[in-house]
């Protein structure tokens, strides 16, 4: 019963505090900030409706080549992405495994992710159209990964976030 009647005064005291917020104009300016922090580009954004990454193995693997992802605006509620994983050969299996992100809060979160796989071919590309709801930025990471006679090379791409709107 204590526990209940500790739980019900923090429940109550939040709504007392959100209604005061409310009455006020404090809430709607939290909110306005936040909205105008999310929307404002840094270095991990870009004011163009397309961004790309490519990232070459680093150690000039044997199988692997690059890897590349691109994130493009279509319309106010849709993008494009794309994502490739070049082998220097055709390997016994590629992955690809490409995450959409989406902008909350002034941090980026995995909004829609799909994996895929190929064997006995020298590279492997996905390009997929993606419905999103509008008022943020979004990017693409992906893990470009190859594998041959049990050995395995990867990179990551991620591209900067694109602004649907």
């Amino acid at each position: 019963m204590i526990e209940f009647k500790k739980i019900w005064a923090k429940i109550t005291l939040l709504c007392i505090l959100g209604i005061g917020a409310t009455f006020f104009g404090l809430k709607e300016d939290v909110q306005a900030a936040s909205l105008l922090e999310d929307l404002a580009i840094t270095e991990t954004e870009t004011e163009g409706d397309f961004a790309e990454d490519t990232e070459y193995s680093k150690t000039r693997g044997n199988d692997l080549n690059f890897g590349y992802s691109a994130v493009k605006k279509l319309a106010s509620n849709k993008v494009s992405i794309y994502s490739l994983t070049q082998g220097h050969h055709e390997c016994d299996t590629i992955y690809l495994s490409i995450s959409l992100e989406r902008k909350e809060d002034g941090v980026y979160y995995s909004y829609k992710y799909w994996d895929f796989s190929a064997n006995n071919v020298s590279n492997l590309s996905k390009s997929i159209d993606v419905i999103v709801p509008s008022g943020t930025f979004y990017r693409v990471r992906a893990a470009h990964i190859t594998m041959d006679d049990g050995n395995i090379e990867s990179v990551e791409t991620l591209t900067n976030g694109v602004l649907i709107d």
